[in-house]
Formats: structure tokens, C-alpha cells, sequence
């Protein structure tokens, strides 16, 4: 007898199922269910993930919804089910709707192309199933939808014989089919525990095994169980393939839903994008004009070919839309500053041609898939950004992207421990045994730690502990929103995505990163980058102080003070480079080009760190090297022989066994990800080119097993390019311009006194004198004043922007003469906020005696209520202190 589940949550519903993506089609799979459907309530977060998961094991999947349908006030469950791509849509629609507006109401929408199961189990079905209201209601559902593709669940839990006879009057009554539903929420009968702890750590109670509240009833059932429960009334299960038969969604996985760039009438995509480029050629090239013309040439015949145009158009867009606005935008990011048509947009300030740069690190004619612009933004104003895309595109148009937060090893113990009641002594052992930062899971926890292994064996308890974590762990615990992900839609988002609320009245797509990518559909990433935000208030206060323009993309390359900086160590608060282990690498290698780091920024990580004594040692002769062969020469001279980065492996390849640059490419990400069967293939083909182009045999083998060795270790020398300039940007400035800069790195770390302590003391080595607070002279954040730098009056604990704001506010009358004064022109100012300033020193320019002017605090505040009234608002309030 034939049977699918229709009813099945995941762990996306949050909080109402212990079962992943995974688990649910896994199950299904050893239960050897043909179908099986997915119906979480109101959202289709893992809609695409099911999707792809049954089709890669060959079941068929069944999207549907479970949603509140709002009939005479009262909120009924109704679960509905796509019978094909239109009602996908519709359920898209659906999920939208509900996610995203106040007063959510669904009944209005379009339902031709679902299907409807109504569970008789609902409250409002029981109280009504005998009385006309039912068929009303039933009758109002099915005129939205073909009457035959609706239908009444008939569950487990209402199969008593004395029942069905009910249930075949309903039938008959209200010429309805009833089904078989059995609502799933865990994967084993067993599981039952996991999920009734889960409830309890959402409902805030305390769970112990003598009040579970789960009636272990909620598992997926096999055939037979479902057989032995639906006995009496075997149609109810065929009935389930019938609803299976009628649904068919197909998801296009090859489509590209590209967005279209505004162009003048008579122009096209490609033709604007190389005027825009060559318009710039001359400026960026004076030198290289030939070269840098067949280099972009190349880039936009690619560009063109795979249909991209449009995407380098958009990012130069709004790209220039922040410079001209005066938002701070970085040099660049990843391998996209690889690409001359990028830097000739000015949507990177990284030159490929004077780094070697290879585009096909960043975009493989060989190897199709979507181009990925990451931009840097001044983190304060990136917002901005995502503003101006909406407007230009449309607020239907782009979304920012969702994702998931997990319950992870250590803040689900936390949690599950506290709701499960075990002793203090056991959390604190246990949470001791865990680390804080490494993402491990708990098995890999328990296998590397014998002691705690050992602990939790002696323990029923926290053997079930553990066995419960396992079967919650990884499971998503609440949504956010990505750091930097926006999508732009060819089309409304709504016809592609289901959207939910999100920040700033900017929709949230409910499907993350990936599964945006699957379906075609558009990725941006706008990040926030806090030092672009430090370089844009360091260049403002000196141009505004010291009346000099700073441009930041056109700085001194070789300027002495800057390198005289980086060679003793003196890094603090500069990006990439402000660690001891980064400072004590400068000052061994005394760098005296960005070549320098560049190639230290991008060995400083575990694996390639162990070259960097190697590096060091032969930049300044101290050691002989040589090559394996001599055309490795060019290809490694500027990095002193040894293998850094990834474009060099692409580089060998090209020259030893004649690969196109594409093809070195795929060479280079199949070595990286260990593929033997593709590294067979790969060498094969290495070996050929080499010996095709005169290489001996053991050369072309030595050179091989060399690429294989660093292949882990290479970096993308693009991304190392772009933030080692943030990172000479800012050593530049704290070069040339101390006071300056400490100025606004304390200002960035005043809520984190170990750094600001660290930033002061360096301050003063470099001859700074910090000023204490004062009412008359320092203003929100730090500042500088006559050489040196004043204390801003956030920097005093307990002090907020609204507290800061009304100070300076008052302080335009002119300077405060005594707290008298300040009192008075400050009204509103909390009697705690003064006390700070006071014992902050804020006042002691008003009068040094700190005692005496918290003891006239209280006579301060009289005389200001007494004299508050504009009658007297010009009167000397000086008086005497206590």
C-alpha cells in the first residue's frame, strides 16, 4: 500500500523539529518513500536545499506551506502544496505575504495552482465539523482553487472506529476527500526526548524525564506503521499518491537572472561598458597604452561572452556613487582586483598589470560561474549604499540576504544545560572542556578530550546530555541578516524568492547565500570595513585642521617615514599588520617596498608562516637559493624564490606545460581541494604540456610535486595587494600625521579600555601629550587641539551621545564659567553624568577643587530650578562653592 508524508517540519520552522534538510530526505530515503513533502510553517527557508536534496537521492520532493488562513477572524491551518512552478509562486507570494506585512492576510491571493489539506484535528474543524460554518468555510477555500484539490487530513490521533463514520459523513456531506496526514517534527520514535528538550529551552521551562510533554508519537513513521494506524480506512492512504501525482516543481539550476543596467537609447550593455573603460585608459596608462589595451581587450571579450556586462556596469554604479558622495570606498577586495576592466572602472585602485595580476584568478573563461565583486565601504555610511541601490533599482527589486544563526557545541550545552537542570559542578567541568573561539562540533570536542570523554561515561545523565546536543546541534536557532550580501533581481525578487522583513525597510530574501547563487539570481557583497571609516575622519581632520588635501590613491609609494614606521613594529591600530607576532615579523624584515607586504601579509597565516624566516633571510642575502629550473626565475624573483601566491602557481603552469591561463586556473583549485582522481587527470596533462614544450620528465615531475606542496598555502596575491595598501594608507598617516591619527583610533576604541590604554601609551612615545576632558574643550570623541590630543567626553564611562550632544550644544554661548553655569545651561543633565565629569576632571577648569564641587552639586541644581525661568536667565549665577 502506497503512502507519503504530506506534513513535515524542519528545523527552519524553529524551535518545532529536531531534523535537518538532510535528515528528513535521508530518512525518507531508508524508509524508501518515493516522495516526500516539506511544509514548514509560514516561510520556505529550506525550500531549495529540499529540493536539490530529494533529487540527488532520487525522491521527489513536495513543497508546501503551512499557513494561518484567516476566516471570520479566527486563524485556521490550512497546508497547502505547489502542483507545479506557478504554485511555487504562489506559495512564494504566500510566505511573503505573511512575513512581511502588519496585517497579513492570504485569502485574497491567487490559489489555482495548489493544493489544500485542511487537518480535521484543528479546533475549529472539531467544533464545526456537523454544522453548516464548516462547509461555509470549506466552500470559501475551494472557490479560490479546484474544488478537487482540496482535502481534509484525517491524522493518527482521530482513527477510532467510532470516528469514522464521522469522517465519511464529512465526505459525503461536503463532497471533500479526507487524507491521510501524519505531522512529522523528528526523525525516530527515540527522538522524541531531543524534541521535547527543544521545546522546553523555547518555552523557558525546566525539562526533566518525569514531565516530557511529547507523546512520542510525532516521528516519520514507516509504511507498515502508517498501515497499522489507518486500518479501518485504507483509501486515506492512496489517497496520499494521488496529491503526489499532481505535484511537479522543477527547479532550473542553469538559469542566470542577470538584472539589466539603464543605458541611453542606441547603446548597449557592452558598448557602454568599453567606452567607460576606455575613457579612462589614458589617465590609468599613460605608459602602457598598447598593453593595457589588448589586456582589456581580453577582459571584455570574456566579460561579453559570459553575459556579465550588465553585473560591471551596476558595481560601477553605485561604486561611484560613494565616491562622489564622499564615502570612503577600499582599494579593493579578492580576486576581483585582478582585473584591469575593474581598475579602468574605478571599482578597484589595485593596477593587475604592475602586480601581475591574472583576471582569471577572478573570472575563467574555462570555468563558468557568477563573477563575485566584493566592495569595502566606510562601515558608518555602507548603508547609504544599499539605500541608493533600492532607489535606483526598485524596493522590490533588491533584497539584503538572510542568514542563519546554529545552535553551536558550546551556547547549545550552555543552554541545553540549564534547561535540563544539571549540577554547577558538572556545567562548570563541562564549559571548562570547551573551546571558546575553535568552531569544533561536539563529537570532534569529546574524541579530542579523553578527561572529558572519561567524565561523561560515569554519568546516565550526561551521557543523555550529550546524546540530545548531538541530535540538536547545527540546527538554526534564529535568523540575521548577512554582513555584506545584497540581490538584485532581473525581475521582482517576489517571483524568484520568498522575502521577510528586514532592517531599514529593506526586504530579507528567506533563502541564504547559496541558494540565491542556485537559482541564478544576482549576489553583491557591500561591506562595512571600520578602517575605511578611520582613514575618512583621519583625512577629514586633517584637511580641516591643517589645511592639507590628503588623497589617498595617489600617496608616496616610498615614503621614508612610513617604512622607517613599519621596520620598527610600530603598528599599532593598522590594519592586517597590528598583532605582536605581525609587528615582530616587520621588524625582522624591515620592509622596504609594498612588495614587502604584500608577501608578508599574505604568508602570515598557519602553514605558509613556517617560509617567512625563509623570505627574510634571502630579501636581505643572508642566505644563498636557487631555482629548479631557471624560467621559475621571473615568475619568483620578486618573492625570493619562495612560492607565495596563488597566481604564481597559475604562472608556472602556463610557462612549464603551456596551460592557458584558464586552464592553470582549474589546475590550481584541483590541486587545492586534494581530488585524486581529478590530480591524475591534471597531472597527466601537466606532464603532456611540459614535455610538449622541451621540459625533461623529472623536471616537469619536480615541478609537479612542488605546486602540490604550496598549492595549500598559496594566497590570492589580488586580495593581498588591495588590504596591504588599506594597511600603508594608514601606516602613512600615523607617519606623517601622529596626532591625528591616535586622535581617531582612540575614538574608535573608547568602549574598550585594554586598547585604548595600549594607543595612549603609544601616543606619548611618539612625543603626544593627551589632554584631560574638559566641559569647554573637548567635544563627543577625541580630538586634536594645538599638537596634541584632547580626551573626548565619550571616553568617560557612563557618558552617551545625547549627554555629549547637549554639552556642546550649550558650550556655542560661549565657555561654561563655573558649574553654576554649566548647571544652568545644561538643563536636562542627569545629577550621575556630572558626578562623572566631575571626577573625570571635566570641571577642573572651571574650579580645581573636586570635592568642593561635588559637595555644591546639590546647590548647583537649586539654583538652577530657582533661576530657571528666562525672568532670570541673564542673571550672574556665580556663586560661592561649598
Amino acid at each position: 500500500m502506497s503512502f507519503t508524508h504530506l506534513q513535515v517540519r524542519s528545523g527552519y520552522s524553529l524551535f518545532q523539529s529536531t531534523m535537518t534538510i538532510d535528515k528528513i530526505v535521508e530518512h525518507a530515503e531508508m524508509l524508501n518513500y518515493r516522495a516526500i513533502a516539506l511544509t514548514d510553517e509560514r516561510v520556505l527557508y529550506g525550500a531549495v536545499a529540499f529540493y536539490e536534496a530529494c533529487i540527488g537521492r532520487g525522491i521527489q520532493p513536495i513543497l508546501g506551506l503551512v499557513v494561518p488562513y484567516i476566516y471570520e477572524g479566527i486563524s485556521i491551518p490550512i497546508i497547502f502544496y505547489a502542483k507545479n512552478n506557478t504554485g511555487y509562486e504562489q506559495l512564494i507570494k504566500m510566505s511573503t505575504v505573511l512575513e512581511t506585512e502588519e496585517s497579513p492576510t492570504i485569502e485574497e491571493l491567487a490559489m489555482d495552482e495548489l493544493i489544500a489539506i485542511v487537518p480535521a484535528d484543528n479546533e475549529y474543524v472539531q467544533k464545526t465539523w456537523t454544522e453548516d460554518q464548516l462547509d461555509k468555510f470549506l466552500q470559501t477555500v475551494s472557490s479560490k482553487m479546484n474544488k478537487e484539490d482540496l482535502y481534509i487530513g484525517i491524522s493518527h490521533t482521530m482513527m477510532e472506529e467510532t470516528n469514522i463514520e464521522k469522517f465519511r459523513t464529512l465526505e459525503q456531506t461536503f463532497y471533500i476527500k479526507a487524507v491521510a496526514i501524519h505531522d512529522v517534527r523528528y526523525a525516530e520514535q527515540k527522538d522524541y526526548i531531543a524534541y521535547d528538550c527543544l521545546q522546553a529551552m523555547h518555552d523557558g521551562r525546566k525539562w526533566d524525564e518525569n514531565n516530557v510533554q511529547e507523546q512520542q508519537v510525532r516521528y516519520m513513521k514507516s509504511k507498515d506503521e502508517m498501515k497499522r494506524v489507518f486500518h479501518y480506512w485504507p483509501e486515506l492512504m492512496e489517497r496520499t499518491e494521488e496529491i503526489v501525482e499532481k505535484c511537479y516543481v522543477h527547479f532550473d539550476f542553469n538559469r542566470v537572472q542577470l538584472p539589466a543596467f539603464p543605458v541611453a537609447e542606441g547603446e548597449t550593455a557592452a558598448s557602454f561598458l568599453r567606452t567607460l573603460c576606455e575613457k579612462n585608459l589614458q589617465e590609468r596608462y599613460p605608459d602602457q597604452l598598447e598593453v593595457a589595451k589588448k589586456r582589456l581587450d581580453m577582459e571584455l571579450q570574456v566579460i561579453h561572452d559570459l553575459q556579465f556586462d550588465d553585473y560591471f556596469l551596476i558595481v560601477q554604479d553605485f561604486v561611484q556613487y560613494a565616491k562622489d558622495n564622499g564615502i570612503v570606498v577600499g582599494p579593493g577586495r579578492g580576486s576581483a582586483a585582478g582585473s584591469i576592466v575593474s581598475y579602468l572602472l574605478h571599482i578597484t585602485d589595485v593596477d593587475p598589470l604592475k602586480y601581475d595580476l591574472l583576471f582569471e584568478r577572478f573570472l575563467n573563461p574555462n570555468r563558468v560561474s557568477m563573477p563575485d565583486i566584493d566592495i569595502d565601504f566606510s562601515d558608518n555610511r555602507r548603508d547609504e549604499v544599499i539605500q541608493y541601490v533600492k532607489q535606483k533599482y526598485g524596493a522590490d527589486y533588491v533584497a539584503q540576504i538572510i542568514t542563519f544563526g546554529t545552535f553551536a557545541a558550546r551556547s547549545l550545552l550552555r543552554e541545553l544545560m540549564k534547561t535540563m537542570q544539571v549540577h554547577d559542578e558538572d556545567q562548570q567541568y563541562i564549559l571548562r572542556k570547551l573551546p571558546q573561539q575553535r568552531q569544533s562540533t561536539i563529537l570532534e570536542v569529546v574524541q579530542d578530550s579523553p578527561d572529558l570523554k572519561k567524565y561523561i561515561k560515569a554519568s546516565e545523565k550526561l551521557r543523555r546530555l550529550f546524546s540530545i546536543a548531538m541530535k540538536l546541534e547545527g540546527l538554526p536557532r534564529h535568523i540575521s541578516t548577512h554582513a555584506a550580501g545584497i540581490v538584485i533581481g532581473k525581475d521582482k525578487l517576489i517571483q524568484h524568492v520568498p522575502l521577510t522583513h528586514g532592517i531599514h525597510e529593506t526586504y530579507l530574501t528567506q533563502y541564504a547565500m547559496n541558494e540565491l547563487e542556485k537559482i541564478g539570481l544576482l549576489k553583491m557583497d557591500i561591506l562595512g570595513l571600520r578602517n575605511l571609516t578611520l582613514l575618512e575622519r583621519i583625512v577629514t581632520s586633517i584637511e580641516r585642521t591643517e589645511k592639507v588635501k590628503i588623497d589617498l590613491h595617489h600617496l608616496p609609494e616610498n615614503d621614508p617615514k612610513t617604512f622607517a614606521l613599519l621596520q620598527k613594529g610600530q603598528t599599532n591600530g593598522i590594519f592586517q599588520l597590528e598583532s605582536d607576532g605581525m609587528k615582530s615579523v616587520l621588524r625582522r624584515l624591515k620592509p622596504t617596498s609594498l612588495d614587502d607586504v604584500v608577501a608578508v601579509n599574505a604568508l602570515f597565516r598557519p602553514g605558509p608562516m613556517d617560509y617567512i624566516p625563509t623570505y627574510i633571510e634571502r630579501k636581505h642575502g643572508t642566505t644563498n637559493f636557487s631555482y629548479l629550473h631557471p624560467d621559475l626565475a621571473p615568475i619568483l624573483e620578486k618573492t625570493y624564490g619562495v612560492l607565495i601566491y596563488q597566481e604564481q602557481i597559475m604562472q608556472i603552469a602556463h610557462t612549464f606545460a603551456g596551460l592557458s591561463l584558464g586552464e592553470a586556473d582549474i589546475l590550481r583549485r584541483a590541486v587545492s581541494k586534494k581530488d585524486h582522481q581529478e590530480m591524475t587527470h591534471i597531472k597527466e596533462r601537466f606532464i603532456q604540456g611540459c614535455a610538449q614544450k622541451g621540459y625533461d620528465a623529472t623536471i616537469a615531475e619536480e615541478v609537479f610535486s612542488w605546486i602540490i606542496k604550496f598549492a595549500d598555502y598559496g594566497f590570492n596575491k589580488s586580495h593581498s595587494v588591495a588590504y596591504s595598501k588599506i594597511a600603508y594608507q594608514l601606516s602613512y598617516l600615523k607617519a606623517n600625521y601622529p596626532t591625528h591619527f591616535f586622535a581617531h583610533i582612540l575614538s574608535a576604541v573608547a568602549n574598550e579600555p585594554e586598547k585604548m590604554i595600549s594607543y595612549i601609551s603609544e601616543a606619548k612615545q611618539f612625543g603626544i601629550q593627551i589632554l584631560p576632558p574638559s566641559v569647554n574643550k573637548s567635544f563627543a570623541y577625541f580630538s586634536v587641539e594645538e599638537g596634541n590630543i584632547r580626551i573626548g567626553l565619550l571616553a568617560m564611562k557612563g557618558i552617551g551621545y545625547e549627554t555629549a550632544k547637549l554639552i556642546m550644544q550649550a558650550r556655542k554661548e560661549g565657555a561654561f564659567k563655573d558649574l553654576f553655569d554649566f548647571t544652568f545651561r545644561c538643563k536636562g543633565l542627569k545629577r550621575n553624568a556630572l558626578e562623572i565629569f566631575i571626577l573625570a576632571g571635566a570641571l577642573d577648569d572651571l574650579y580645581d577643587n573636586r570635592a568642593s564641587l561635588l559637595a555644591s552639586i546639590d546647590q548647583a541644581y537649586e539654583r538652577t530650578e530657582l533661576f530657571g525661568s528666562t525672568l532670570f536667565s541673564k542673571m550672574d549665577m556665580s556663586t560661592a562653592y561649598v
